[in-house]
């Protein structure tokens, strides 16, 4: 029986000729990740197992990305503890204000995963890495102690499901609109701690920031990792962020898969993931009207320049609605110059928005964008649960940049492509 992608990688990384669905394996880590809020107490397990050292202070990130600028006294602790361990460690890859940017963002631009890495963090979307050809995973603060202290980590091998992908997506059909119709097909469970593995010639009219919004969310549908192949796009972006080597793997023809999903992008429309589950989408063509009082556009998920472009695209010579607040979010320090030098922040400002320094910030509830009750948002996020975004009595629904910002001109949940566009 052959091997699917994410197995090769983990067989190699264990030093096993061949690894199966449910074996546990002890493999070494290229990468590990923490953040503002999971590092602390990642820190604290380390002093624990009386540590002093982290394995390789080059295979450590460290980045201030939740709570940042500090929010509050407790936020300015937790980010005191993890500047002092990272200066005492001499972290190599720690981001602060100022050079900081969501993390899940930060790495791929910073060139610090690659293909053919195994990747842990201790952040849910760590699963965002996979757009690359690796198998990244997220995993609790303990597991990232572990992790820093000894470079392995231990992990049971998933099965996979194959998502095969023909067709070219239409006009306003991006990353984010596939992987939320995906999830609405088969549940937030429909992947449980299983490998989502993407195939087919439609990947080839993915970019890589379609890719990234869809491995990102892998973990909504509760799968173990999402992953992509390995081609010339990968490889491109990858020559132009870094030098770090790779490694191209590939699933066997024989390898097994619990389930094949067919699906043609050219027939998927915007799609909308109504509160309070990821699962629960609609195609825009069968949405009611829905008034909205915000619009986040940014996070992990939908904080890259295509997002930002393809918002500034809509916005361009509109005004947000009278009683809306479009709040939008670069995803990092380079993203937010590049959005600068295209002109995309001036269309921004004059149309009405608030434009904030990288930060997670709403999409977890954390500040810049907290709602009130009974308050309905509209968000690139990844995320709808309740309360996840402020009183539990507020609303999400999670959309692509395009519907967000069609969305803040109109004041309600609209179609992009019934907006007129200027060019």
């Amino acid at each position: 029986m052959g091997m699917t992608m994410t197995q090769k990688i983990l067989a190699d990384h264990a030093g096993l000729e061949e690894v199966k669905a449910g074996q546990l394996i002890e493999a070494d880590l290229d990468f590990i990740l923490g953040n503002d809020v999971t590092t602390p107490v990642a820190i604290q397990e380390m002093r624990k197992l009386k540590t002093d050292q982290v394995f390789d202070k080059d295979k450590i990130a460290m980045v201030l990305d939740h709570f940042t600028p500090n929010k509050d006294i407790k936020s300015a602790e937790h980010c005191k503890i993890v500047r002092e361990y990272a200066n005492a460690q001499d972290i190599t890859h720690f981001f602060d204000v100022g050079e900081m940017g969501i993390e899940h963002a930060l790495l791929p631009e910073k060139g610090l995963v690659v293909a053919g890495d195994v990747c842990i963090g201790a952040d849910s979307h760590t699963c965002t890495y996979g757009a690359l050809g690796a198998f990244s995973t997220g995993v609790g603060s303990t597991d990232m102690a572990a992790g820093m202290a000894t470079g392995k980590a231990w992990f049971k091998v998933p099965s996979a499901i194959r998502f095969e992908l023909k067709g070219k997506p239409k006009k306003w059909v991006s990353g984010k609109d596939i992987i939320l119709h995906i999830i609405g097909l088969i549940g937030v469970d429909g992947a449980l701690y299983q490998s989502m593995e993407f195939m087919g010639d439609g990947i080839e009219n993915l970019s890589m920031d379609d890719r990234f919004a869809m491995a990102n969310m892998a973990i909504e549908a509760g799968a173990k990792n999402g992953i992509f192949p390995v081609d010339e796009q990968t490889i491109a972006y990858m020559k132009e962020h870094g030098t770090k080597p790779y490694k191209i793997y590939e699933a066997d023809s024989g390898a097994k898969y619990e389930e094949t999903y067919f699906i043609d992008l050219s027939k998927l429309e915007p799609t909308i993931a109504f509160p309070h589950l990821p699962e629960n989408t609609k195609p825009i063509s069968q949405v009611p009207e829905i008034l909205i009082d915000q619009v986040i556009i940014g996070s992990c998920t939908n904080g890259r320049m295509e997002d930002l472009r393809m918002a500034a695209n809509i916005l361009k010579g509109k005004k947000v609605a009278k009683g809306v607040r479009l709040i939008i979010i670069p995803a990092t320090q380079a993203i937010y110059l590049q959005a600068m030098e295209e002109g995309c922040m001036k269309i921004f400002v004059e149309a009405g928005a608030a434009v904030s320094t990288p930060t997670c910030g709403p999409c977890l509830g954390g500040h810049m964008g907290i709602l009130a009750a009974g308050e309905k948002a509209v968000a690139t996020t990844n995320r709808n649960f309740v309360g996840r975004m402020g009183h539990v009595d507020s609303e999400i629904y999670l959309a692509s940049p395009a519907v967000a910002a069609a969305s803040a001109i109109t004041g309600k949940i609209t179609n992009p492509n019934e907006m007129e566009v200027t060019q």
